[in-house]
């Protein structure tokens, strides 16, 4: 820059304007004269009072004065003189800045003529005397002082007083500053206010005179001289970084973000600097500490004049190098100069602040110790003839103990011991600024000092060049990086006789790792379709392959700045950044595996290394199954291993690191403790087990052939698992690590082995080491419930694993004691039930098994209750004699919907009413509406309560259809907390077969009498048996006469007359008998009068009384209030007459029955700020990427928002059947697919896209603008474009409607007009329709962004009030009273399609109390497979 300028430097030299005529003389003359003269001006200084004049009044006598004063300067600091001259001088030089009566005429008249030769002078004092004390030390800051506020209150100083100032200063610190650093002298007492003054004063110049180029370049030469001083880079870099402050304020405008510097440092700049001088001072400022990466070079710095002049000593003998203690700064004064560097960098992009994250830098304390007391003991004149017989490993293992034990009390604090200690480790990474400079700009400023300094002391190994691809990059990087005492080799330190390079091992890292984080953040910043030079690009690759070394070359600082500043790198579209993947993938196998993290903990935080080393996994994970079988072509790990035979010196395709990339993530989840870390793991792991099972289920799975099998089988547990290279313990993670490598094949390759062995991690630690942590159980819940709906076929036994798991985490936080009981652990049990349920919905088959049905049911009672009836310590504890005692109303609410769920939903999903309402679609005006009896009316329904908690509404009128009227029939509408449901009941007395051929009740006749069956025997009755007779007489028998023995004639006349009477009887019963006969055969069977006949059929019924005692419900019990309650009756009967009665109804048939969600979502072309432009690109699919399409239409169903039944994302048409309209038929649908309407087709009006399952709704709105639809509507113009990609959207806007129409014939009645306005902005609630309070309102945002940069201006406040639900307007009820959502707190879910085919995702706002939502993560990469499967799921996560 200024190579056509000559430098002061001579002139500087050769300058004698600092002697004085009395040097001619004898010293004693000189100095009896100068005490002589200078005592009185001196004493008449302090001794002065205002008005008194100067003792000097011509000039003659002033010059004769200053003369001697100039002298005086020179003399020992044993007396007072020295003082005098000092302050004679600091009093005359303020005639610039106020004249005084002391100071004399002659000055005061022309002050700079004067001023000049004082400045000059005063060079004598800063002459390092032979014992300077503090006397001397004193009498320069005094000097330094005046100096200072010479220049800052000076008006009327010339440009040549202004010359002569900049080079006494530059005198005056070359001549304390470019020598050797003494412990203890006076240069190192005066460095920083030497070069404070120096650069203030300098900068006040550039305002008021501009110095010329020779200057500049002198300046620079001398800079130069002093960087051996820390002093000068900390004040260089407080310079520059205000400058760059005041840079940036005008360069890039007031949106820039502001680079935040003290307000000291900001003081240094002066106030009246105009911008055109800012950008010239910074860029000269810039490049005046010369090549800060010399700084690591101590040959390059000894180099200087003053130090060869001292390396001789008085036997002519050189001295070492490391006899200096001041080169044994170097390491932290490279540090410091990189990290000033560094912090420029981030204030043009953007990111400017205090950071934690830096690059961690080499202890304090351990700069200043010897780095080996082995080596320090040997004499300094034998040290370089020895040979060093320490190896590299030794050295640097008791380094970093020295170092460790000097740093313990530093380890609570995560910063480096340069950075802020306000900065929260959890504190977001900020994000570049949108208007930021290229990449190129900014490599092409500080690039040439990054680069080398990332490359100081690295040897690269020679088999480097073995690979043909990589020998221009090797061969460039030669002759780029090692330019001329740039950078210091491990050749150029042996080669030089004066450097001993055991001196100085590893001291340098420090610095290489700040340059090597910055490097690695300006490539993470690059723009969306941004070119960076191939040049930049391969030094960087090469700098990436070096830091990663995790064998011989290993630097662990370099390393973790690598890896903390690289989360975003893959995210970039960086071209041929997948070449390093498996250089990062083993970085990660040295990291995250190993718990202690050792050989980091000295550096940086082990978490926050962590978790920069799982963002970066999660960037690599989908590489595996999207590149598939591709091979790289360049030789990957085998140029650093010594072993020529070693697999990785054949290309490795990206599916074999499949298995290396799983062992890590399960290596990191066994390992992990930080609840973020591990939440971060959880999500990553739902992700590849979503990609794997959708991988296979579209039968891409990628084959092989066999030398890619066997190379991929050939991965042992130490080359894919946990590298025996790794910085911490070499033990096994995992409790299968003897298990061989095709074993672990097995497992993971496969997406049902990967579910298994989840599933298996996660129930294990579920119940030990995270059951105390919320934020991880809540996301072990969540990744349990996301495996759940992973369609693969996996053991009953697994997926009983998991039902067990979660059954066993409730009973735990349940029976934890009272005093842990919080809000927060509630939420994690209605969490855990509420996985429960997914399980048991996804596989209603567990169920089946006796012992699962027993637990769940057991788990279920233990909510609702508080206690299980059967433990194996008590007794069976029966239902009514427990004493109900929930954990709270939330978890009794979250055990009854788990047993709704399973009484109700398993088997019966989706119901006959379709997936968009598990409920019936029937209610009372339903049925009165399409009743054929036109009796019916809203008062022919009766009520009743139940328990409290079910409203029964009866119709105990037929409704007229196939049901017969003679039976008593009833229609119940149940209302209950599970939703509606409608169940049409007649009583019969016959079987289901025998009704559909009998229509009414004929009873069976009596059967015919038939007398001619069986045979008939003539039996004469005997008064007594025949035995009778032949039982012999006695006496006593026959003391009672016979009849013939006493009968006399009047007897026997009597006798006589009673034998005819009875004759007679016996013909007249004969006959009688004869006659009734044969009357009784005449007669018809059965006989009319008198049969039994059943009564008639009734026809009046109480159906609804039959109903209620049938069921039980109906007694004189469930009508009494019970004892000791505040509970009604069981069985409550309601009056349907009371005002409001059926509004109130209507109201809470409008209240879901399943949790509801709205995503909006929105395309962001490049460069768009604007909500209406926004808005506007759904005006047409042609203005979008078809991947966009294609992921909008893979979220859900397409629905008619007219005939939905479900949630359609405003409260205005959702959940209602009676106000859908189907006139339109599909010549609507035809005119809005020819019109090329785009997405904005799913904007609310006519149609949403819709997910719903068996426990949750989601619906998904496209916003577009109030004319656009409306507007295209009307015109009826048919566009078809041949670039258009309409072509996706007919086939799911044909596809049937979810809805189940009931009675499709009855509703072309309805008028069009009922149909709701276009978008959320003006649906207004229908007249006379009463929306509920909703409860907490859940909206997430999904925006699709072409350029990343453009998430800064998204426009989230003003598409806010675009995307209304209905719900805000539901705050008129004292319960749901709550403010608007704060703009931060919102959900939005940002997808960036990057060159690859993957997507980038950013998440922003809230994401729960836990500040987590699985399975997206902040920062991941997501394939297009799973795109739509994670975003739904992050979306119900959000809204839980």
């Amino acid at each position: 820059m200024y190579s056509e300028w000559r430098s002061l430097h001579l002139v500087i030299q050769n300058d004698q304007g600092n002697t004085s005529v009395l040097h001619s003389y004898p010293e004693n003359v000189g100095r009896e004269v100068a005490n002589a003269v200078v005592r009185p001006l001196g004493q008449a200084l302090i001794t002065s009072s205002v008005g008194s004049e100067s003792l000097l009044k011509t000039d003659k006598e002033v010059k004769w004065t200053m003369e001697v004063v100039c002298y005086g300067l020179t003399l020992p600091l044993d007396g007072d003189t020295v003082k005098y001259c000092v302050d004679v001088y600091t009093d005359w030089i303020m005639a610039l800045v106020l004249p005084k009566d002391s100071i004399p005429l002659p000055v005061i008249k022309e002050p700079n003529l004067y001023v000049q030769s004082i400045l000059k002078h005063l060079q004598n004092l800063f002459v390092p005397r032979p014992d300077p004390g503090s006397s001397q030390i004193r009498l320069c800051l005094q000097v330094l002082k005046a100096v200072q506020k010479l220049a800052r209150e000076s008006t009327i100083m010339a440009r040549e007083t202004w010359e002569v100032l900049l080079l006494f200063l530059l005198q005056i610190n070359d001549t304390l500053l470019a020598a050797p650093t003494v412990q203890g002298g006076i240069a190192e007492s005066l460095a920083e206010k030497l070069i404070g003054v120096l650069f203030e004063v300098w900068l006040l110049a550039c305002t008021r005179c501009f110095p010329t180029p020779p200057y500049w370049k002198t300046a620079k030469e001398m800079v130069a001289n002093w960087r051996h001083h820390p002093a000068v880079v900390e004040q260089w870099s407080k310079v520059i970084c205000a400058l760059t402050s005041r840079l940036l304020r005008f360069t890039y405008g007031p949106s820039f973000p502001p680079f935040k510097i003290p307000d000291e440092d900001a003081g240094l700049i002066p106030p009246e600097m105009d911008n055109e001088c800012i950008a010239q001072t910074w860029f000269r400022f810039l490049h005046m500490l010369s090549n800060p990466v010399d700084l690591s070079n101590p040959a390059i710095i000894s180099s200087t004049p003053k130090f060869q002049e001292q390396f001789l000593n008085v036997s002519g003998m050189t001295q070492e190098l490391n006899q200096y203690p001041c080169l044994k700064h170097l390491p932290q004064i490279f540090f410091r100069a990189m990290r000033g560097i560094s912090c420029l960098v981030d204030a043009f992009l953007g990111i400017s602040r205090p950071r934690s994250d830096s690059a961690p830098p080499t202890p304090v304390n351990r700069l200043s110790m010897p780095q080996n007391t082995a080596i320090n003991t040997t004499p300094p004149h034998n040290r370089r003839h020895r040979a060093v017989t320490v190896n590299k490993a030794t050295m640097k293992t008791s380094t970093v103990t020295t170092a460790h034990a000097s740093k313990v009390q530093h380890q609570p604090s995560s910063t480096s011991p340069l950075s802020s200690p306000n900065q929260t480790s959890t504190e977001p990474r900020p994000l570049p600024a949108p208007r930021r400079p290229k990449v190129n700009s900014i490599l092409n400023l500080f690039g040439s000092w990054l680069f080398d300094a990332a490359f100081v002391h690295c040897k690269l190994h020679n088999g480097i060049n073995r690979d043909s691809s990589m020998t221009a990059i090797a061969t460039q990087a030669s002759v780029e990086f090692r330019r001329k005492g740039s950078q210091m080799s491990t050749d150029t330190v042996a080669s030089n006789p004066m450097f001993d390079a055991s001196e100085f091992p590893d001291n340098y890292e420090a610095g290489r790792a700040e340059a090597c984080g910055t490097l690695c953040r300006i490539f993470c910043s690059k723009k969306t379709g941004e070119e960076i030079l191939p040049a930049y690009l391969s030094r960087f690759y090469m700098l990436l392959i070096q830091g990663l070394q995790i064998a011989d070359f290993v630097c662990h600082p370099v390393l973790a700045s690598v890896i903390l500043n690289s989360p975003p790198l893959f995210c970039c579209d960086l071209k041929g950044i997948d070449v390093v993947v498996p250089y990062f993938i083993s970085a990660l196998e040295t990291i995250l595996p190993d718990r202690e993290l050792s050989k980091f903990k000295i550096y940086v935080n082990p978490t926050e290394l962590r978790r920069a080393s799982i963002n970066i996994l999660l960037s690599l994970l989908p590489l595996p199954h999207h590149f598939g079988t591709i091979k790289s072509e360049v030789v990957l790990e085998g140029k650093y291993s010594n072993d020529d035979s070693s697999t990785y010196d054949k290309p490795v395709t990206f599916l074999s690191l499949k298995l290396r990339l799983v062992n890590i993530l399960i290596g990191a989840l066994q390992t992990e403790t930080d609840p973020n870390n591990t939440q971060m793991i959880l999500g990553a792991m739902l992700n590849i087990v979503q990609d794997s099972a959708l991988l296979e289920a579209i039968g891409c799975q990628m084959e092989t052939n066999g030398g890619e099998n066997n190379l991929f089988k050939s991965h042992s547990r130490t080359n894919s698992g946990i590298s025996t290279a790794s910085g911490g313990s070499t033990e096994p993670t995992t409790p299968d690590s003897e298990r061989p490598a095709q074993a672990l094949l097995r497992d993971y390759d496969t997406a049902a082995g990967l579910l298994i062995r989840s599933i298996h991690l996660v129930t294990q630690r579920l119940n030990s080491q995270w059951r105390q942590d919320m934020s991880i159980s809540l996301a072990a819940l969540e990744l349990l419930s996301g495996l759940a709906k992973v369609k693969v076929t996996v053991d009953s036994s697994d997926q009983k694993r998991a039902i067990s798991s979660v059954c066993s985490y409730i009973v735990y936080q349940c029976s934890r004691p009272a005093p842990l009981h919080s809000r927060d652990l509630h939420s994690v049990i209605v969490a855990a039930f509420q996985c429960l349920c997914v399980w048991l919905t996804e596989h209603p088959d567990m169920l089946d098994e006796k012992d699962c049905l027993k637990e769940v049911l057991e788990i279920v009672e233990l909510g609702i209750s508080g206690s299980k009836s059967k433990s194996s310590e008590q007794e069976v504890k029966y239902k009514g004699d427990k004493e109900p005692n929930p954990a709270s109303m939330r978890v009794k609410d979250a055990a009854e919907a788990t047993l709704t769920c399973i009484m109700q939903l398993l088997g019966a999903f989706p119901s006959p009413s379709g997936p968009a309402s598990p409920c019936s679609l029937v209610n009372e005006t339903t049925l009165i509406k399409y009743s054929r009896l036109p009796t019916i009316n809203k008062h022919s329904f009766r009520y009743f309560v139940l328990d409290n908690s079910v409203i029964l509404a009866m119709l105990e009128q037929p409704l007229g259809n196939e049901q017969n009227d003679s039976f008593p029939s009833v229609t119940v509408l149940i209302r209950g907390t599970s939703g509606r449901f409608a169940w049409a009941q007649q009583l019969c007395l016959l079987p289901r077969g025998a009704k559909a051929n009998q229509k009414t009740f004929v009873p069976e006749p009596r059967p015919a009498p038939k007398n001619d069956v069986g045979l008939k025997y003539s039996v004469k009755h005997r008064p007594f048996p025949e035995e009778v007779d032949k039982i012999p007489f006695v006496k006593a028998d026959l003391s009672i006469p016979d009849l013939h023995e006493i009968v006399n004639e009047e007897l026997e006349e009597r006798h006589e007359k009673l034998r005819n009477g009875m004759a007679q009887q016996i013909i007249f019963e004969t006959s009688i008998d004869q006659k009734s006969e044969e009357e009784w055969r005449k007669k018809s069977f059965p006989d009319p009068i008198t049969e039994c006949k059943p009564p008639p059929a009734a026809q009046e019924f109480q159906t609804a009384r039959l109903f209620l005692s049938h069921f039980g419900f109906l007694s004189l019990e469930a009508l009494k209030e019970p004892a000791n309650s505040r509970l009604p009756p069981h069985l409550i009967a309601l009056d349907p007459a009371l005002p409001g009665f059926f509004d109130d109804l209507g109201y809470l048939d409008l209240l879901p029955c399943r949790p509801f969600d709205t995503v909006f979502v929105f395309y962001m072309k490049a460069g768009q700020k604007t909500s209406q432009e926004i808005l506007k690109n759904m005006e047409s699919s042609r203005i979008v990427q078809p991947h966009f399409l294609e992921f909008l239409l893979s979220l859900g169903w397409s629905v008619d928002v007219g005939k939905h039944p479900g949630w359609t994302g405003h409260v205005s048409t959702s959940w209602s059947i009676n106000s859908c309209s189907d006139e339109e038929g599909p010549e609507q649908d035809d005119v809005i697919i020819s019109e090329d309407v785009g997405a904005s087709i799913f904007n609310g009006q006519k149609k949403v896209l819709y997910y719903a399952d068996a426990l949750t709704e989601i619906a998904f709105v496209v916003p577009s603008p109030v004319e656009s639809l409306t507007d295209s509507l009307e015109s009826n113009v048919s566009d078809q474009e041949s670039d258009s990609n309409m072509d996706l959207l007919p086939g799911i806007l044909k596809q049937p409607s979810l809805t189940l129409e009931l009675f499709p014939s009855h509703t072309d009645n309805l008028n069009p007009s009922h149909r709701l306005s276009p978008t959320s902005r003006s649906k207004k609630v229908p007249q006379g329709r009463t929306i509920p309070p909703m409860g907490p309102e859940t909206k997430v945002y999904v925006v699709w962004v072409e350029r990343y940069d453009d998430i800064e201006n998204f426009p989230l406040p003003d598409l806010m009030s675009e995307t209304s639900t209905g719900v805000e307007t539901t705050a008129n009820s004292s319960t749901s009273v709550r403010s608007a959502i704060p703009e931060k707190e919102v959900p939005v879910i940002f997808i960036h399609p990057l060159n690859t085919g993957l997507f980038r995702i950013k998440l922003q706002g809230a994401t729960g109390k836990f500040n987590m939502v699985i399975p997206l993560v902040d920062g991941m990469i997501v394939s297009r497979r799973a795109l739509a499967t994670v975003e739904a799921g992050t979306a119900e996560g959000a809204g839980a």
